[in-house]
């Protein structure tokens, strides 16, 4: 198929101009075949890009260069006509400006490449939660990622029609070849300060400049799932989430959804996969990342996953924390930034054994293996953000519906981040605002992994709903959007189908008890499979809980601990108490710093609801 067979009059006049401006050396159409992934594959290892993995059949390791590592969010923009419309958390330039810097850019920048013309779905094909577009790029790479992370290729075009909505997604490294110059093996990227990740809400645009890695450069990821999707959610009356999805079955064989909001480096994509600790229970997985989430005729929430494959951090993944990831990615799998190992496999950091003889790391240079799983900061074999690329459907524990066109029905909805202290192991709120509430003040420790300043190791850096550097619009008027929800099914006299709300906390710590590993109070990984328990119960009306000023907690015996190690039974009193001094201070906190950020925009319920907090703890 060429440009000139595509029926679709405004995909192709799109096109056309993008090539006029962009003046690649040829164009193709992409199939999302397996011949043509094969081909797209030898070219990059030929051009010495990427490196064959003997020990994991059809996989490849790829090495970036250390300015591209990560998604840039300070090179990220929200570029809505109106700086106000962006709000406070987005990076915002005038879309005008923005445009007439990245066209000098674009101008040009494919000499020497090929563009290529994906077509792709987010979701199930034909599901009405489902979206789509086109993204142009001359990354073989993010071809090849692409292809496993969405639906692509020839089948999509007739989802398109010859007039259907689609999300045009412009993608260039910004390293053009000119006079014959080759890659030379060096992955190609531009300076960290021609990087541009831009979206235009209006106009439902995306252009991408500088980048070849991971959320910069597969558009359809959080640029379309999360950034696009906000705006087109909120503007249609759904939510996209940056939100794992898992199916819980319990002894009965009783069902039920759950969606997950948690920010970086706290255990999404375990919880997503987790294989429980307690008899007759089971998880599997619908999404480890993002959630659509649509009401079906019944009143209820129905959620897909827009993704068709996994791009997980690759440091931390072992048989203990998540033997379902590992699975996943035996084969058929894209390695980014890994280290090689000298019998043609990856190793990272925390993968659960030490590697032997020498590794190549990932700036590819040849060390010897030390004898632990684990490096100095900044001498990581593994690069922290290291990645693995792998088809959703060889996950072990996917779930026989995760690609259910109507979606998954979701009774709850949970929140979390990693608090050490404060925050109790699990409540629930008490209605959909005061779970919004909850939402909206969610909260992480900063680790030593996600930052560089030192200084500011241990603060709590606030990420409502963990999709603070995702959202493609306001924050506030997000907030808003939520409680509009609530509304609209309360309205609809179907405030009871709405899911329940709950926040967990798998991280609280006691530096001082030397019997707990790591200070951890919670052994965490299939023991959150308790908790679950707790909620599956919750979600059914169970009286299993105590009301108190933060909310609904566990009473004592609620939590099934049978096997559980006695030393960890014994932190079970603390982490389900009421902290009402930590709160205190919490309550201030969001009051005096996080709230005012949103000044007008920030709904008055949540203001309430924090009032409403307060007042509960002051009286206790």
């Amino acid at each position: 198929m060429t440009v000139n067979d595509i029926k679709h009059a405004r995909i192709k006049a799109w096109i056309e101009e993008c090539v006029k401006m962009c003046e690649p050396d040829n164009v193709v159409v992409c199939d999302g075949s397996t011949a043509e992934y094969d081909r797209l594959m030898k070219k990059c290892v030929d051009a010495g890009l990427a490196t064959p993995l003997a020990k994991k059949p059809n996989s490849f390791l790829f090495r970036s260069l250390p300015s591209d590592v990560a998604r840039v969010e300070s090179r990220t923009f929200i570029s809505s006509v109106k700086e106000e419309d962006a709000g406070p958390t987005n990076h915002w330039i005038d879309p005008k400006e923005l445009k007439a810097t990245m066209k000098g850019l674009y101008t040009g920048c494919m000499h020497g490449r090929t563009m290529y013309v994906i077509p792709f779905c987010m979701g199930p094909l034909g599901s009405p939660i489902a979206k789509y577009g086109v993204e142009l790029t001359d990354s073989e790479y993010v071809v090849l990622n692409m292809d496993i992370m969405t639906r692509a290729g020839e089948k999509v075009w007739e989802y398109f029609g010859t007039d259907g909505d689609f999300v045009p997604c412009l993608h260039s490294v910004g390293k053009p070849l000119n006079n014959g110059e080759k890659d030379n093996g060096v992955w190609p990227c531009a300076d960290v300060e021609h990087k541009y990740i831009s979206h235009f809400p209006e106009e439902r645009l995306i252009w991408s400049y500088g980048s070849g890695y991971g959320g910069n450069a597969l558009l359809g990821k959080k640029c379309f799932a999360l950034r696009i999707a906000t705006v087109i959610a909120r503007e249609e009356g759904w939510l996209a989430e940056h939100m794992l999805i898992l199916k819980l079955t319990n002894p009965q064989g009783e069902v039920k959804y759950v969606t997950g909001a948690f920010p970086s480096a706290c255990g999404k994509t375990n919880l997503a996969m987790l294989i429980p600790t307690i008899p007759g229970w089971k998880v599997e997985t619908v999404g480890d990342d993002i959630a659509w989430m649509k009401f079906g005729k019944d009143g209820r929430l129905y959620a897909i996953n827009p993704e068709a494959g996994f791009f997980g951090v690759a440091p931390g993944t072992s048989a203990q924390s998540n033997k379902n990831a590992l699975e996943a990615a035996s084969k058929n799998t894209i390695f980014t930034n890994c280290a090689l190992t000298e019998d043609g496999d990856v190793w990272w950091e925390g993968i659960g054994y030490p590697a032997k003889g020498k590794l190549v790391d990932w700036k590819g240079n040849t060390r010897d293996a030390l004898p632990k799983d684990k490096s100095p900061k900044g001498e990581e074999f593994a690069h922290p953000n290291a990645r693995f690329t792998a088809p959703a459907k060889q996950c072990p524990c996917i779930a026989s519906d995760w690609e259910s066109p109507e979606g998954v029905p979701i009774s709850a909805i949970l929140f979390g981040g990693r608090r050490p202290s404060t925050i109790p192991l699990v409540h629930q709120s008490r209605d959909w605002n005061h779970g919004v509430f909850l939402g909206s003040i969610v909260g992480s420790e900063i680790t030593a992994a996600s930052t560089i300043d030192a200084s500011q190791v241990g603060k709590i850096r606030r990420d409502p709903f963990a999709i603070l550097p995702f959202c493609g619009y306001n924050m506030g008027d997000y907030f808003q959007h939520w409680i509009d929800v609530g509304a609209a099914a309360a309205k609809r006299g179907k405030e009871d189908k709405l899911p329940k709300i709950f926040y967990v906390n798998w991280f609280r710590k006691d530096e001082d008890n030397k019997d707990l590993p790591g200070g951890f109070m919670w052994p965490g990984y299939g023991d959150n499979s308790r908790v679950l328990a707790w909620i599956f119960d919750r979600c059914d009306g169970k009286d299993n809980y105590v009301d108190t000023p933060i909310g609904f907690m566990p009473k004592e015996g609620a939590l099934n601990l049978d096997g559980l190690d006695d030393v960890y039974k014994a932190q079970i009193p603390a982490i389900t108490a009421v902290d009402k001094e930590g709160w205190l201070k919490e309550c201030k906190d969001i009051r005096e710093n996080h709230y005012p950020k949103f000044g007008k925009h920030l709904p008055k319920e949540l203001s309430e609801c924090l009032d409403d907090l307060e007042s509960r703890l002051n009286k206790a």
